[in-house]
């Protein structure tokens, strides 16, 4: 196993402190190359994840999210499951004031998803 691969499968997302805590603020963030593969078929899905959000105290660290939406890359998983999945585990370690994450899936056999999670 390379060491990206060593780092990808053991990413954990890593938090900052927020540094201007006593107001709203939005932070827009685009993963464009995101990968996973289909549960039925096993052909790969491509997607661009979107993240928006109001932090509370904690932000999180970019690298840290990259390597996180990096270990989907060869997970039998649906558009819905993923996305479900990215949200949840971005409300629990962030606990923000607000969280919106958008699945926008590539069109494949004809057929375009876009999957948007909101709190």
């Amino acid at each position: 196993m390379r060491y990206g691969e060593k780092t990808i499968k053991t990413a954990k997302l890593e938090l900052w402190d927020n540094p201007v805590t006593d107001r709203d603020y939005t932070i827009d963030i685009s993963y464009p190359e995101f990968t996973c593969l289909c549960p039925r078929s096993g052909y790969p899905d491509f997607a661009t994840i979107r993240v928006n959000y109001i932090p509370d105290k904690k932000v999180v660290e970019l690298k840290s999210l990259k390597l996180y939406l990096n270990n989907f890359r060869n997970k039998y998983i649906s558009h819905e499951a993923a996305t479900n999945e990215i949200f949840d585990a971005l409300k629990k370690s962030l606990k923000p004031r607000h969280l919106e994450v958008t699945g926008d899936f590539n069109v494949r056999g004809n057929v375009k998803t876009v999957i948007k999670v909101v709190t």
